[in-house]
């Protein structure tokens, strides 16, 4: 097993860097959801456009990354709030091709509605009462059978008791809660990382979303991961007969709507670039790119499941 932590290069809209295949939450759900979609962000790396809400997304982590950064003291709704503006100042100078993404008139009510995000997270969290361990970093970490993962980690928290727990930001609204087991997989997904990682089961996983102010907690057991590890093992197991072969067939479905790439899509009349070959492991990209794609956060149910008292913050 080999793993490693890295400052997180996420959360941003910066081209993608070349980097091996590797299995990301985002990038398990695109194959299950399509796999051709799953070809067109991982292997071809096909361009999509930003996003409004997407870079709203970017920006509220952003600031909720450089408030833990502040004495605990200045850690308020009224600070944090009035940190977007500056924020998106800094991204717009960064990434020109944010400009333009609003028309004028409408930037104010933009940048406004991510204050009320940031203040709905003083809602549901006091950031005064503890410390995280790490804000925004990368894990990179190999499981059974050499299956790469990697993952973006929003927040991770280190209770007095030694606990930990991973924490997730979500800007937009919780679900209908038959959209349980989609958020339960990316939490699972965390939590096998960080168990396998260090050797511990985190004693909670825990999604916040500031849209509607919910949030939900989840509680996984070691044998749990053990065979949610199974599941990944098989899933990577099938993207790879699918790089080998080149089969990557669309899967129609709702989600259709939100694609960016639909003109080369078959289900709508396009036809698929030739197959470039399997990317192989050094010269291809995975990772979630913040702006672009279906959808700005994942499905997730509207109640907690479980909570932990060491962390109720």
């Amino acid at each position: 097993m080999s793993t490693s932590i890295a400052a997180d290069p996420s959360e941003s809209i910066a081209p993608l860097t070349r980097r091996p295949l590797a299995l990301s939450p985002s990038r398990a759900g695109d194959f299950k959801t399509c796999p051709l979609l799953y070809r067109y962000r991982a292997v071809d790396r096909l361009p999509e456009p930003p996003s409004a809400p997407a870079a709203r997304g970017t920006l509220v982590h952003s600031v909720l990354e450089q408030m833990f950064g502040r004495p605990a003291a200045e850690r308020t709704p009224e600070l944090t709030a009035a940190a977007i503006g500056p924020a998106w100042e800094r991204m717009a100078q960064e990434y020109p091709e944010l400009n333009g993404l609003l028309p004028d008139d409408e930037l104010a009510a933009w940048l406004s509605s991510a204050q009320d995000l940031v203040r709905t997270y003083f809602t549901l969290e006091d950031p005064r009462r503890f410390d995280p361990e790490a804000c925004e970093f990368a894990v990179e970490i190999e499981v059974a059978n050499a299956v790469p993962l990697r993952g973006f980690l929003d927040r991770l928290d280190l209770a007095p008791t030694g606990q930990l727990r991973v924490v997730d930001y979500k800007t937009g609204f919780s679900p209908d809660p038959d959209f349980e087991a989609r958020a339960l997989y990316q939490l699972k997904f965390y939590a096998l990382m960080i168990y396998r990682l260090r050797g511990v089961v985190p004693a909670q996983l825990k999604l916040i979303y500031l849209a509607d102010g919910m949030s939900l907690q989840y509680a996984p057991s070691e044998s749990e991961l053990l065979s949610f590890e199974n599941g990944v093992v098989a899933l990577w197991a099938a993207i790879t007969s699918a790089l080998e072969t080149g089969n990557f067939p669309p899967r129609p479905s709702g989600m259709c709507r939100y694609c960016a790439h639909q003109s080369v899509c078959p289900e709508f009349g396009g036809t698929p670039p030739p197959y470039p070959g399997n990317p192989g492991a050094a010269d291809s990209a995975v990772a979630d790119p913040a702006v672009g794609g279906p959808a700005v956060d994942d499905p997730a149910v509207t109640r907690p499941v479980t909570a932990d008292a060491a962390f109720d913050v």
